[in-house]
């Protein structure tokens, strides 16, 4: 899985950088067909900041979550919970639509 983390508008540290990608490294155990995770922080509004995650996955169209929060920390950690439910509800409808039973009306 490729972790892409990247700023807009400012310049995170290497530090920050790399505390991102563990948290966000995280999604993996949620669906293992993950393939990139492209995190875009914007830092425009530093009272604000905004975090974008968007997630690539095989056979499946990119999930996105954005969160903006009065913390950086706070911003990574809802987009985070955004993307892992999005990813478990995801995972439910595949894993339901092989048990489901069709049923013919006649």
């Amino acid at each position: 899985m490729q972790i892409n983390v990247s700023a807009r508008h400012g310049h995170l540290s290497a530090a920050s950088q790399s505390k991102i990608a563990a948290k966000v490294s995280r999604l993996k155990r949620y669906f293992d067909r993950i393939t990139a995770l492209d995190v875009t922080v914007d830092l425009a509004n530093t009272s604000l900041p905004a975090v974008e995650i968007i997630a690539s996955a095989e056979q499946f169209h990119d999930l996105v979550s954005h969160e903006t929060a009065p913390n950086l920390w706070r911003s990574i950690d809802g987009a985070v919970q955004k993307l892992e439910q999005q990813l478990r509800k995801h995972k439910e409808k595949v894993r339901d639509h092989k048990n489901v039973e069709t049923v013919r009306r006649s």
